[in-house]
């Protein structure tokens, strides 16, 4: 059982290429000294540490036998200081819905009142900046992806700890 009391992050990954383009978005749109982690779709944002083993457990039965899962890029939003991606995700919604079931009790207010799926590609920016990002971003056509994988993160107050990465290993059909 892990002792460390900061909290896990769980987060979606895309498949390759789509990562890539996010990270860019990132790079070009998010202030340099904030951007510490790279793009990601948060899924829980803070799980006791101690949870450490239970939640890697889990992970690792959600993406044993199940393929990528198929996403899609729905838009742009604005987070008033920034900017995000909106992601459609039909299996994912249900696969944290489950993770959230089994793990309950140990949620967050904020993990158990669910998620809006997301990417940030920009935040605690100034106005003109946020308004050049959803500029430049709009209207941004819906492109298919993939989720390739799940990862655990712990939060260490700014940067976070890479604990592990656990890929969708089912054949696409």
């Amino acid at each position: 059982m892990t002792t460390d009391p900061r909290p896990l992050i769980v987060t979606a990954e895309f498949e390759p290429a789509m990562q890539g383009w996010l990270e860019g978005l990132r790079r070009a749109n998010y202030p340099a000294e904030l951007n510490r982690v790279p793009a990601h779709l948060t899924l829980f944002h803070a799980i006791p540490g101690s949870a450490e083993a239970e939640v890697a457990r889990r992970l690792a039965l959600l993406t044993a036998q199940a393929p990528p899962l198929p996403a899609r890029l729905a838009g742009v939003k604005s987070l008033g200081r920034g900017v995000a991606i909106r992601i459609e995700c039909a299996a994912l919604d249900g696969l944290r819905e489950e993770l959230a079931d089994a793990l309950w009790l140990l949620l967050s207010a904020q993990d158990r009142a669910g998620v809006q799926l997301h990417v940030t590609v920009q935040n605690k920016a100034e106005p003109p900046a946020v308004k050049r990002a959803l500029a430049s971003l709009t209207p941004l056509p819906e492109r298919p992806t993939h989720i390739a994988a799940l990862r655990l993160w712990r939060y260490l107050g700014g940067p976070w700890e890479a604990l592990g990465r656990w890929p969708f290993r089912g054949r696409v059909r």
